[in-house]
């Protein structure tokens, strides 16, 4: 799935710092399916290590969860063992545009913080994009939904202190990140009908971690968001660089302070929610 982030590697410590966020939203979001929530099958479009299964196995019916990438799903699967050995939960190996899901079989679909990963062109209209919703549209039953998590481009200017650090990452991952207006656009073109967004601005992506400035120079703590990984080697060691300085001059705190500012009105996380039609 990753076209630039090597989650072989990542994926053995990728839960240290990485957590499921939101599943309250989430939850109520997939609401908007007149099914009662333990009733559903929903799949985890790009699962990665499970952490968002683990968190709704209790909820709902059934959960098929898929991811491209057999590092993430082998982590999923030693996290899951008792659930999938009761039936509750199946694993596959597989791309989210091309779901091994048959056709109206699931009640809901969600896809967290993966969207940004597919390698698209915004020029030609998302192709990518296109092809993952027309695979949950497919998958899905009249009246199913699908719900989205991602960041705004907003979110990524203003949600995340030490994204100040590596400005032209965030410049690439913008170019790959289809911002709340292209995602309602998309899909209703797919067949989705009823779509709307919920920024949450309490939610912060890494939980406490993120305030633990020092840890920017760990390799494991910046593992835990994938924008690093769009940053070239040279500006890696810049904002390292920077960040050694700060340190010494006592100042880190303070930096991360002043830039985490604008998180509190924009918030790290968007949840968009989709009815077929």
């Amino acid at each position: 799935m990753s076209h630039y982030e090597n989650y072989s590697r990542t994926s053995a410590t990728y839960d240290r710092t990485r957590q499921a966020q939101g599943i309250e939203i989430i939850c109520r979001l997939l609401s908007h399916n007149p099914l009662p929530l333990n009733e559903q099958v929903l799949v985890d479009a790009g699962c990665g290590t499970g952490q968002y299964s683990a968190a709704l196995i209790d909820s709902v019916q059934h959960i098929q969860a898929i991811d491209l990438n057999p590092g993430m799903l082998t982590v999923a699967g030693n996290k899951l063992q008792a659930q999938i050995a009761a039936g509750n939960i199946e694993l596959h190996q597989g791309s989210i545009d091309e779901l091994p899901i048959d056709d109206e079989s699931a009640d809901a679909v969600m896809v967290n913080q993966v969207l940004h990963h597919l390698a698209d062109d915004a020029t030609a209209g998302w192709p990518a994009h296109q092809r993952v919703f027309a695979e949950f549209a497919r998958v899905l039953k009249p009246g199913g939904v699908a719900v989205i998590n991602s960041c705004s481009h907003a979110q990524l200017e203003q949600g995340f202190w030490f994204y100040h650090l590596i400005p032209e990452a965030v410049d690439r991952v913008q170019q790959r990140t289809a911002d709340l207006d292209v995602l309602r656009s998309l899909l209703q073109h797919s067949g989705f009908g009823e779509v709307g967004h919920e920024t949450a601005t309490d939610i912060i992506m890494q939980g406490d971690a993120y305030f633990d400035a020092d840890r920017v120079l760990d390799p494991q703590w910046r593992d835990g968001d994938s924008i690093w990984a769009l940053a070239t080697p040279a500006e890696q060691e810049n904002a390292l660089q920077k960040v050694r300085t700060l340190v010494d001059q006592g100042e880190l705190h303070r930096f991360m302070r002043r830039h985490d500012e604008t998180r509190l009105h924009s918030g790290q996380l968007s949840f968009t929610w989709a009815v077929l039609a």
